[in-house]
């Protein structure tokens, strides 16, 4: 089991995977979206890496079945499942109890500007924001919230959510085991080696959108949402 030596090992997917294996790598996909204070945890890189180690984890938890492809399909679909759950969870939440989060005061682990932002990011998108969301940090935590304080149609909430998951889940663990194998039959290079520069690609491309808004976009305001009522 891997020890816990500093904070930077919270934003190292390698130490969930180490630490804990396939059943912390489902935990943290639920929390990001189930928890609603998950979005500081690494889900895009933490999906990618997974899929470099798919094999070994697979094995690890369940013995191995033999064939790359069926485990790492396994971990896929695995990990699509806990994501699906976390939004169904975030969906309700938001449904029951999501207006009174407006009023709720910040602190390290809530931002109310990370709820305002996911709402007018839904406002913008429609019911596309769900299936889009997923691929964009920050703004997938709160997303499900955002469609339940809006009350968006549970069956319509249900496929998107199903889409996203599949989408997201699939293409980054095949990506990251396909990849791996493609560098190392073709260049001889292992992944494994190379982790901290993927995961700071990986952190750059998918926070790139926020970036920019950050740099060029217009300055939001937030007060418009003061007195708003959510019921």
């Amino acid at each position: 089991m891997e020890d816990f030596n500093s904070w930077r090992d919270l934003l190292n997917p390698e130490f969930y995977i180490k630490m804990g294996g396939f059943w912390l790598i489902l935990f943290i996909i639920f929390a990001e979206t189930g928890l609603f204070v998950g979005f500081f945890l690494p889900g895009d890189s933490l999906l990618f890496v997974s899929g470099i180690y798919a094999v070994e984890i697979i094995k690890e938890t369940f013995g191995s079945t033999g064939s790359d492809f069926l485990d790492t399909t396994l971990l896929a679909s695995a990990v699509a499942t806990a994501a699906i759950i976390g939004n169904e969870v975030g969906y309700f939440f938001g449904l029951k109890t999501g207006p009174a989060l407006y009023k709720r005061p910040d602190s390290m682990l809530f931002k109310k500007k990370y709820l305002y932002q996911a709402h007018d990011f839904f406002e913008k998108h429609g019911a596309l924001a769900v299936i889009m969301a997923r691929f964009l940090p920050v703004v997938r935590t709160f997303t499900p919230i955002v469609a339940g304080i809006v009350k968006m149609d549970k069956k319509e909430f249900l496929r998107d959510n199903i889409i996203g998951a599949v989408l997201w889940s699939f293409s980054l663990i095949y990506a990251g085991h396909y990849l791996d194998k493609l560098f190392r039959d073709e260049f001889g290079i292992e992944l494994k080696s190379k982790l901290e520069y993927i995961i700071i690609v990986i952190v750059l491309v998918t926070t790139l959108p926020v970036i920019i808004k950050f740099l060029f976009g217009k300055k939001e305001d937030f007060s418009k949402y003061e007195n708003k009522d959510f019921e």
